[in-house]
């Protein structure tokens, strides 16, 4: 009893001591007009309101209820224990992608290192990010691009007649991971066989949902299982390198194989080649990036009727599909051209993706203090910008809510309104890539079925990609 009373007693002190901290810490910058808002509980801050918007299918209520309290443009708050300003609306966005690397720079959170530990000893998770953003363009590249339509389309076909084909009833979001991973493997390591993906894909998800939990390193939690799925994808990853080193020197394989190849015969600017371990961080960052933010798109495609996805317009889309493959002979695969041709079913892919964006928002970091809107942001800080904040206010789409592809006709949306993306050099570079396996599932997809939703209400979950509670059967 005296240990637990003892126990309560420290953990109140520091508790007190933080408050003071953050009393503290609100009074001695008040020579500076900062941006109105609050910061909320010590160290917690406002992350539990944060994320818990996210958890109940709403994270556009924690900043619209913020912009009409505080400011549509900026306002202050606390997250993951960082001192935080968010900015609003397209001006917001024009000025953050525009000062990147100039007022402000990527950040994530310090649990990220951890997760993907960088294999160099002389630099960071940050910096190894860094080199690959300047290496990713000539991966997708329009002649890289071209080549992979083909290959796309073969695993497409593949996928449907494994999964979809003859079922009653299907689950599609754990689906969609499969097909988005599956084309992930395939084009930048060359797994194609479905067993040997299928070895990748449970530790991948594991992955992917401790990334976003509690950074408690114990047994058992999320972030625990996602450090151990780390090393272990890392060590699978190291052993298909070391085998493809030999099958390059012997012959067997070439640079245009797929992306581990390329990285293997490709030498940097002082003329040295990636150790094996740097290129298993970069794959892994690759197979990460290439596959979780596109089976959301490629869901919510499905699950568009949400978004009052009209029979006229799935009609016309399954139009011109049905155009397209009445120009192929029997056998052909889709090609760059086809692809190009689908206009229309992009223009419903960005309708779902202004609604349901698979990237919600990002994190900067102040480098110095600088002034925006009036207000000071002081150097160090963390600064947030929302998807939402534009894709579903009505200043930039009327009737928000309305599911609408007409919007992106002609020049489409302003500038900086439509960011599912981001935008200005952190533009995700794979974002061809992402247009080209979404439209190729599209064709498909509409071409080969007709399907209604099991749970018509089924709730969505943020955490941090929009997901379908129960999956979407």
């Amino acid at each position: 009893m005296e240990y637990l009373l003892a126990s309560l007693l420290s953990l109140f002190l520091v508790l007190a001591s933080l408050s003071l901290h953050f009393l503290f810490f609100n009074t001695k910058k008040s020579g500076k007009t900062l941006p109105p808002g609050r910061t909320g509980w010590p160290v917690i801050g406002e992350s539990l309101e944060f994320l818990s918007t996210g958890w109940k299918g709403h994270p556009e209520k924690f900043i619209f209820d913020r912009m009409a309290k505080y400011s549509s443009n900026v306002f202050r708050t606390s997250l993951l224990g960082e001192k935080a300003a968010v900015f609003c609306g397209a001006p917001a966005n024009k000025f953050l992608f525009s000062n990147e690397n100039k007022l402000v720079q990527a950040w994530w959170p310090a649990s990220v290192d951890k997760v993907f530990p960088s294999s160099s000893a002389t630099s960071s998770s940050k910096e190894e990010a860094i080199k690959m953003r300047k290496m990713l363009p000539n991966f997708f590249k329009p002649d890289a691009l071209k080549q992979y339509v083909g290959i796309m389309d073969h695993i497409t076909q593949r996928h449907f007649a494994s999964g979809w084909d003859n079922k009653d009833e299907v689950v599609v979001f754990p689906l969609a991971k499969r097909y988005t991973f599956w084309l992930a493997c395939r084009l930048f390591v060359s797994i194609e066989d479905p067993n040997h993906v299928a070895k990748f894909a449970d530790p991948f998800d594991l992955l992917a949902s401790g990334l976003i939990s509690i950074p408690i390193d114990l047994p058992g939690t999320p972030f625990h299982r996602a450090i151990k799925a780390s090393n272990f994808i890392r060590k699978e990853l190291h052993a298909i390198i070391k085998q493809r080193k030999i099958d390059l020197a012997e012959g067997k394989a070439s640079a245009t194989q797929d992306i581990l190849s390329h990285m293997l015969l490709t030498s940097d600017e002082d003329g040295k080649f990636m150790a094996e371990l740097d290129i298993a961080d970069k794959i892994l960052g690759l197979l990460i990036g290439g596959h979780d933010t596109a089976s959301s798109a490629c869901t919510f495609i499905v699950n568009s009727r949400t978004f009052s996805f009209s029979n006229t317009c799935l009609s016309f889309v399954v139009k011109k599909q049905m155009e397209i493959a009445k120009s192929k002979a029997p056998g052909e695969l889709l090609n760059w051209d086809d692809v190009q041709k689908m206009k229309y079913s992009w223009n419903v892919a960005c309708e779902v993706l202004r609604l349901a964006p698979p990237l919600q928002g990002a994190f900067r970091e102040a480098l110095s203090d600088f002034m925006y809107n009036g207000f000071s942001i002081p150097k160090g800080w963390k600064i947030y910008w929302s998807a939402n904040s534009t894709h579903r206010n009505e200043e930039f789409f009327p009737e928000p809510l309305k599911f609408d592809p007409s919007r992106f006709e002609g020049s489409g949306p302003a500038p900086y309104t439509f960011v599912p993306f981001g935008g200005g050099p952190r533009m995700c570079p794979g974002k061809e890539y992402a247009r080209l396996e979404i439209l190729v599932f599209m064709h498909h997809l509409v071409r080969r079925f007709k399907w209604e939703k099991l749970i018509p209400d089924e709730k969505i979950v943020v955490n941090p990609m929009p997901i379908p509670a129960k999956g979407l059967p």
